[in-house]
């Protein structure tokens, strides 16, 4: 239940970036509204993928683990730009707003999501431990 709780704040959490960024870039609720429905959910279901494919590069090259941890945020990086410029291209046709999106969609979700990540975890532990 814990996880399915984090996956849905993480959604949640996505939306809420994707939304706030669209809205400023293009100053339109509907494009925010569809960036916040459309981005963050994509990023989701692909994320499971990347992170099982990492995992297993980690696996498998057990002496290289800090330069793969490195390349898997870099590779997580670009899969997020992939998906925030495709996203708002998509709504606008614009390259430049897409490209935009792409730089500062990604960088702040790579910032944001570990802090969410955090106090999502201290949370379910300060429930855990009070039922207990």
């Amino acid at each position: 239940m814990a996880t399915a709780a984090k996956k849905m704040s993480q959604v949640t959490a996505h939306m809420g970036i994707a939304f706030g960024l669209m809205y400023v870039l293009t100053g339109s609720l509907a494009f925010g509204g569809l960036a916040a429905l459309l981005e963050p959910v994509i990023n989701v279901v692909l994320l499971p993928f990347h992170e099982r494919a990492w995992h297993a590069l980690r696996t498998r090259h057990s002496g290289r683990r800090l330069a793969l941890v490195a390349a898997e945020k870099v590779s997580q990086t670009l899969l997020h730009a992939l998906v925030a410029f495709a996203t708002l291209y998509a709504a606008t046709g614009s390259f430049a707003f897409g490209g935009l999106a792409a730089v500062l969609e990604p960088i702040i979700n790579v910032i944001a999501l570990p802090f969410h990540d955090r106090l999502f975890d201290r949370h379910v532990l300060r429930t855990v431990s009070m039922a207990a």
